[in-house]
């Protein structure tokens, strides 16, 4: 059964992050965006956790539901489908090892609410679980994923973002070389990374080292309409046990659904007060110094790939999985139009749309461009072409900025 998911996002309970993220409101935009399967985000708040037992029922597959669906009419008849939730949450662990500070954010998955309050005892031993939905935590990752494995066998621990400079297993700022820097004899415990915005997976490929890890890919969503932006595509049975198989095996990943890497705001190296936007080979001959001001340049994903690589870019290894890259739907539109993405015409635009032929993936992914010009414009029909065929314009994100990707119609 192929379906897609979106397992990390999060809650109101995280810092900057939208009020209206509630159960109600991820069902009806996971329909809209297309969305199969929905962690839930901050399952270690204390707050969040009630809420999801209140709100969530378990399914004999390990996946929960919405127990009281909003009216019909919140989804547009084309794009009502079947939404499951699985429980997940996002740790910070900042921690001294190898004589360096390491900041490593971490991604869970849980089987149910049990695994997941037997987790959070552990955590909260360690620091306050109610002060943020993505807690901050004076734990070496090692001993996260052992209490991780402790909670349920089934549960799994996956490094988020895996490449960003100051918050991940591999980030220049702070992280290590290999999962076994970090891991040490529970690295075969990790079986998979998620790459991050600002990464794809053939940026990924050209490292051996993760021959055998599972690619996934995720929103990291801290409003409802950024659901989806990155989501994975799987082929197994929609369960948690198939996802967990899926993910632990890789087999049953059938895809993954990207940004254009060059759009994430960590890809190339740059120092955004002076607006330097460097590549790796200009950052070495400045001597990772900003030409403007002096300043440390913020070392992008690009640059840190390059460091790690032991192959040449355009790698693919044996039965990789494909991946898609897209831009999302209001933007495309935007530009298209030329307005604004948030812009009332493209809103507009938008949700006409999916009310005419489906949920956002479908429009980016499968409709006819006939189609789509017929509901909405020839210029937006166009810019999806481009998109599908990567014909965009792009200027690359760095030191905290998200990049800039153009439809050449807009």
């Amino acid at each position: 059964m192929t379906f897609i998911a979106d397992l990390h996002i999060h809650s109101r309970y995280s810092r900057a992050t939208s009020p209206d993220l509630t159960p109600e409101t991820l069902w009806r935009w996971g329909q809209l965006k297309g969305i199969g399967v929905l962690g839930t985000g901050d399952c270690t708040h204390p707050g969040w956790l009630k809420e999801l037992e209140e709100k969530l029922a378990p399914g004999d597959n390990g996946l929960l539901t919405l127990r009281e669906q909003p009216h019909h009419s919140a989804v547009p008849g084309s794009c009502r489908s079947q939404l499951s939730f699985l429980l997940s949450g996002e740790i910070s662990c900042i921690y001294r090892k190898g004589g360096k500070t390491r900041k490593v954010h971490c991604l869970v998955l849980l089987p149910d609410f049990a695994s997941a309050h037997r987790l959070n005892d552990s955590l909260a031993k360690v620091g306050n679980l109610a002060s943020d939905g993505r807690p901050i935590l004076k734990l070496d990752a090692k001993e996260l994923l052992k209490m991780v494995l402790d909670a349920s066998p089934r549960a799994m621990l996956i490094p988020a973002h895996a490449w960003t400079p100051h918050f991940s297993v591999f980030g220049m700022a702070s992280g290590f070389d290999s999962l076994a820097d970090c891991f040490e004899e529970l690295a075969p415990q990790i079986r998979a990374i998620e790459t991050g915005l600002s990464s794809d997976p053939a940026m990924n490929w050209r490292v051996s080292a993760l021959d055998g890890i599972t690619l996934i890919s995720n929103s990291d969503a801290h409003s409802p309409s950024k659901l989806g932006r990155e989501a994975t595509v799987f082929d197994c049975e929609r369960s948690y046990q198939g996802i967990f198989s899926a993910i632990a095996s890789g087999r049953g990943v059938a895809s993954t659904i990207e940004f254009y890497p060059e759009q994430g705001k960590y890809h190339a190296d740059g120092h955004r007060g002076c607006g330097v936007r460097l590549s790796p080979a200009e950052t070495v001959a400045h001597g990772f110094r900003c030409p403007a001001c002096g300043g440390k340049i913020t070392v992008g994903v690009l640059h840190r790939v390059e460091q790690l690589a032991d192959r040449p870019a355009g790698s693919t290894p044996a039965a990789a999985p494909p991946f898609h890259s897209v831009i999302p739907l209001p933007e495309v539109i935007g530009a298209a139009l030329r307005v604004g993405a948030e812009s009332k015409r493209a809103q507009a635009v938008y949700f006409d749309l999916l009310q005419r032929i489906g949920s956002e993936f479908e429009v980016l992914l499968e409709a006819p461009l006939e189609t789509v010009a017929e509901a909405s414009c020839a210029a937006v029909a166009s810019g999806i072409g481009e998109m599908r065929s990567g014909e965009v314009e792009i200027e690359a994100g760095y030191d905290g900025l998200f990049g800039s990707i153009m439809v050449r119609s807009g």
